[in-house]
């Protein structure tokens, strides 16, 4: 094709300025302009054209048609409307893409797979996420196992340095074992701001999540497991019992809940950031065994 890249800062500001188009602060968008992000991104993804790749929030297309060049199919999920005029014109060389308008955390998951991959063996999940809803798209994606292959997208970096933590680490949290219990994370490369128009104000990464065919840990109860993490996080600075004391025995109780600790082999004076996915997993199962939580 004889035609510029999208991506180039010359045909994002010519494509820009030939549809009038503003950027809305309130929808996070920051186009990218550099080749080589997108190439590693792309790349992080695996993709061949026996796989699919679904997008969020594709913008102007500049990293959809990397991903129509190298895949099979390609669905790409736009929340605002003024943008889908832009996209099929740019992306009309690409039979292999469907553009659709909708905000992907209301859109029916399991139905547009089943519209748009059908027959398709692997789907990769691909995108430059806008970062005041990184967290919530990327729990809907894991939580609803979804038949994905792998999760690429581009984040602010301290929420890939969260997701990515390892135990006892200071990024460690409630986010970094809610998505390694669904997937393992890698990280990809650092983002300079300055690739992107407008430029944000922070710090980007790209992060490659797997997806795993079964859950990192077996637990009784999945909301339970996830509950007492969120608990055991509450206040940082508490120990572990202290912080599960707060949310479940607000009164007395403290020897039960040190006994059950033991029970779970985790000394009642460690901090939340400190248990693995696995005591996590044991600790869970010995509170649910005991009636306690999820009331």
């Amino acid at each position: 094709m004889g035609t510029e890249d999208i991506s180039t800062p010359k045909r994002t500001k010519e494509i820009i300025a030939r549809h009038g188009f503003s950027f809305k602060k309130s929808l996070g968008q920051n186009f990218l302009i550099d080749q080589n992000i997108l190439h590693n991104i792309v790349k992080a993804a695996d993709l061949t054209k026996e796989k699919g790749a679904l997008e969020i929030g594709p913008g102007i297309g500049a990293l959809t048609e990397k991903l129509a060049q190298q895949a099979g199919t390609v669905t790409a999920v736009e929340i605002d409307q003024r943008l889908i005029p832009i996209l099929e014109e740019v992306l009309e060389p690409y039979p292999n893409v469907s553009v659709e308008h909708g905000d992907v955390l209301k859109v029916n998951m399991k139905e547009l797979f089943a519209r748009r991959f059908d027959g398709v063996s692997k789907v990769s999940v691909v995108a430059n996420l806008p970062y005041y809803v990184t967290t919530p798209i990327m729990m809907k994606l894991l939580e609803e196992k979804l038949p994905l292959e792998n999760i690429v997208v581009m984040i602010q970096k301290e929420v890939a340095q969260r997701m990515a933590a390892s135990p006892g680490s200071k990024d460690y949290g409630s986010l970094s074992i809610a998505v390694q219990y669904y997937a393992e994370p890698r990280l990809v490369c650092t983002v300079p701001h300055t690739v992107f128009i407008p430029q944000p104000n922070v710090e980007s990464a790209v992060i490659r999540l797997q997806v795993r065919d079964q859950p990192a840990v077996a637990v009784k109860n999945e909301q339970h497991f996830f509950e007492v993490i969120q608990a055991s996080f509450a206040q940082r600075r508490k120990t572990i019992a202290n912080n599960l004391k707060s949310k479940y025995f607000p009164k007395d109780g403290r020897e039960q809940l040190e006994g059950l600790l033991q029970e779970a082999g985790i000394e009642p004076t460690r901090r939340g950031e400190t248990l693995s996915m696995e005591e996590y997993a044991r600790l869970s199962d010995v509170l649910l065994e005991a009636g306690i939580g999820l009331s």
